[in-house]
């Protein structure tokens, strides 16, 4: 059958009945009140034709020429990833068999149009198929729409209604000024507008009833006839929330984005996240605090890196102090913050705290790091020089062959082979780091009323020893020795270079020592489930590109550089003799705070550069058990073991599980969750987007975010979401969500760093102080705001961003 009523629609018959068919065919099944009505399945559609006879016999059974309803149900509308609301067309008091008829026709040409192609395309939609849902029409009273969680904030516990007088077509197309409902667990006595409180409450009841049917948060379209009687015109998901985080204990919990300071908003793999808990777990047994059971602070939600606050936002001694405490990870937690503390929700507890745990863990990892900080301290060159001839060490031990040959040897390797990395090199090459910082911020003590921080921030500049840096100007040396074959570079596609270069025909440009040096990093280089540089080159020769078009020499990035480390330099004799005209006993102290601070500031990237060898190996032989296990039909291809977790991929060796269907379901969450633009700075367990409940303040003077690098910059915006294939002039202001070092190769040719989240110690803020560029970062909305090509002025101190 092409027709079939719609009370026997099946719903999961989804391939020939369409998205809307199949909502209100889980509407009927729920003895929910739905117009009558019938579906014109993709069978039609596929056809090419509209089977007259069948669509006459099904309208005439509804009533003689009975106004009716045409609306498209394609195969991908109303889908959990996309909703396609307003893509498609609908037709409405449609009389006549003629007028449906054409009506069908309107409803197929509609999933061609330009908005519908622009959509799909969007959402990484390749095809799709049109049904046709027919239904006699409601003359109503009031109409709109009820969601089942609040769609602004994402809290569950709330439900919206939007509503008014007559059709509800306006309030879905935004044409009217709808009365606007927010239902909590009671409504109030008097309700306003075209609902009354009876009303409301049967919303409220029938979308509760829905919601536990379907097990997930709705978008339901309804009317209320000249009767009084509710009907339901259509129900899909909301597509729009984030994640909802899991709740052992039922408890309201505080959740904090962390995923920034490392530059990743992008969602993790689930195997990148099983591997972060594991190596979280690693660290904490070196350091004896396993007892502290640190790692439930750590939670992946939406694949994105939490921190759960909510043992501090209870304490009674550090929740006045939390707001403050939190400005180090961005400005656009604290108002957050100072909104969370206020709600009578989380008041204060008393907390049980393990003291012995905490007493044997500071005893055992104190004297340790003593020792290192007061070597650095003593020998800071020395100590320098020790630390980075490490890297030749653990690169060995990283890359030399193991005798794993089973899924569970390879495994095995891969839990284990950060212990002798973290044990060892990478503790020690923390030192410098914090020495560095300990400095940095007794200088900036010493020096209040005589200097401001972005001030004492620009001794930073051009500092040496940055493995990121040093990286970035080695790539800049191969494109100015390459300069023969700008052509070749330049003028080829990326696919292609990277074809020659595997197959041995690219002109040896230096390009394979660069690879074999930092062939493993990448964009989002802490998530094992992402290919490194060296396993796929293109964002490499994506900067090579960049590099060979900069024609102006002032602006070469080894130039740059030099003049960023004259600046630092001139920073620290500028800010010694303020010190020396007014406080002149301090000058010699705050001078060796700023030395030191500039000597070994450079050395922060070097623990993450030795801990990224580790997670190399980890990858390989991660894909090395994916590729038995694919042997053996359990996954499609190794890379597949990276949407599994560690205790699953054991698990489907010891057990020999096909996981080929779980896989498939979480790449499709994972690229859902990667065509997300926006990710809470905190979140509730309740799922509410806590900065969404704060008053929008307006800037007049343009876009306001946070100071992370000094200085000034105007320059045409480049907007980049994906550091891959991207491109940035020379003199551009990049704008992107967020960065890591992934990223750096596009600042050396960038007048300036705009990005929305981050903080300032996170490593795109700390590379573009050395840089000597400026950063504004926390910016909200910046790279929907801001637009390629507009003309922005950047203040990397005051944190303002102006569009000209």
């Amino acid at each position: 059958m092409t027709v079939i009523p719609l009370t026997e629609l099946d719903p999961a018959d989804l391939e020939r009945i369409g998205g809307k068919a199949a909502g209100l065919a889980v509407l009927i099944a729920a003895g929910e009140r739905v117009p009558a009505g019938f579906c014109l399945t993709t069978d039609a559609f596929g056809a090419g034709r509209i089977p007259r006879e069948e669509v006459e016999a099904a309208y005439a059974a509804l009533g003689e020429d009975v106004p009716v309803a045409v609306r498209s149900s394609a195969t991908a509308e109303d889908l959990p990833g996309a909703s396609f609301a307003g893509q498609q067309d609908t037709l409405l008091d449609v009389t006549g068999l003629e007028d449906l008829l054409a009506a069908i026709e309107t409803c197929w040409a509609s999933l061609d149009s330009e908005r519908a192609l622009a959509y799909r395309a969007a959402h990484g939609i390749d095809g799709s198929r049109m049904a046709v849902v027919v239904q006699t029409m409601i003359a109503p009273r009031a109409a709109g729409v009820l969601f089942t969680a609040n769609p602004l904030t994402g809290t569950r516990g709330e439900m919206v209604v939007d509503a008014a007088a007559g059709s509800g077509t306006a309030v879905v197309d935004g044409t009217v000024d709808a009365d606007h409902y927010v239902l909590g667990e009671v409504i109030g006595p008097h309700a306003e507008g075209c609902l009354d409180r009876a009303q409301l409450t049967e919303l409220r009841s029938v979308g509760r009833r829905i919601q536990e049917h379907v097990g997930a948060p709705q978008d339901i379209e309804w009317a209320y006839d000249a009767d009084g009687v509710l009907w339901l015109l259509q129900s899909r998901g909301i597509t729009s929330l984030f994640p909802l985080p899991e709740s052992e204990d039922g408890q309201l919990r505080v959740y904090m984005e962390a995923g920034h300071m490392q530059g990743m908003q992008r969602p993790t793999t689930p195997m990148g996240a099983s591997v972060m808990l594991r190596i979280t777990r690693q660290w904490l047994d070196l350091f004896g605090a396993t007892a502290l059971e640190v790692p439930a602070l750590l939670r992946f939600i939406g694949g994105r890196m939490f921190l759960d606050l909510t043992p501090f936002v209870r304490s009674p001694g550090i929740r006045r102090q939390l707001p403050e405490m939190m400005a180090t990870y961005g400005p656009r937690v604290v108002p957050v913050i100072e909104q969370i503390v206020q709600d009578p929700r989380l008041t204060a507890q008393r907390l049980r705290i393990p003291l012995g745990a905490v007493a044997r863990t500071v005893i055992r990892s104190a004297p340790p790091i003593a020792r290192g900080v007061v070597a650095v301290l003593r020998r800071p060159e020395a100590e320098r020089r020790e630390i980075l001839a490490s890297a030749g060490a653990v690169r060995e031990a990283c890359e030399a062959p193991t005798d794993a040959s089973t899924v569970a040897e390879h495994l095995d390797v891969a839990e284990r082979v950060h212990l002798q990395v973290l044990d060892g090199p990478v503790l020690r090459s923390l030192n410098p780091l914090w020495v560095a910082m300990g400095c940095q911020s007794l200088a900036t003590g010493l020096l209040h009323g005589l200097a401001t921080e972005s001030e004492v921030s620009e001794v930073v500049r051009g500092a040496p020893h940055n493995v990121t840096t040093e990286m970035d100007l080695e790539l800049w040396r191969i494109a100015a020795e390459a300069a023969e074959h700008r052509e070749l570079l330049t003028g080829t596609p990326v696919a292609q270079l990277v074809h020659m270069l595997r197959e041995g025909t690219l002109p040896d440009i230096g390009l394979e020592r660069f690879l074999a040096e930092y062939g493993h990093r990448g964009a989002a280089e802490i998530d094992v489930g992402v290919p490194r540089w060296g396993e796929d080159p293109a964002p490499v020769f994506d900067a090579l590109a960049n590099y060979l078009r900069l024609t102006d020499p002032v602006q070469a990035p080894d130039v740059r550089f030099r003049r960023a480390a004259e600046e630092g330099e001139a920073a620290i004799t500028q800010l010694v003799q303020r010190v020396r005209d007014r406080r002149r006993p301090l000058a010699p102290l705050v001078g060796l705070l700023l030395r030191r601070t500039r000597q070994l500031i450079g050395l922060r990237e070097f623990p993450k550069f030795l801990w990224l060898f580790a997670l190399g190996q980890v990858r390989r032989h991660l894909l090395a058990a994916g590729a038995l296990l694919a042997a053996q039909g359990q996954l499609e291809d190794a890379e597949d073991i990276m949407f599994l977790e560690l205790d699953e991929a054991r698990a489907a060796a010891r057990d020999g599980t096909d996981q080929r269907e779980l896989v498939a379901q979480r790449r499709a969450t994972h690229e859902r969750e990667l065509r997300r633009r926006h990710v809470p700075v905190v979140l509730l367990s309740d799922g509410t987007d806590v900065e969404a409940t704060l008053p929008v303040l307006e800037h007049a003077d343009g876009l306001r975010g946070a100071g992370a690098a000094p200085g000034r910059a105007t320059g045409r915006a480049r907007v980049i979401t994906d550091p891959r294939g991207a491109r940035i002039e020379p003199g551009e202001i990049l704008v992107a969500p967020t960065t890591d070092p992934g990223w750096t190769p596009l600042f050396l040719t960038a007048a300036g760093l705009v990005t929305e989240t981050g903080a300032a110690m996170a490593h795109g803020p700390t590379v573009a102080r050395e840089y000597g560029i400026p950063a504004v970062i926390c910016v909200k909305g910046a790279t929907t705001q801001i637009r390629t090509g507009q003309l922005i002025t950047i203040d990397g101190a005051s944190g303002r961003v102006s569009i000209e």
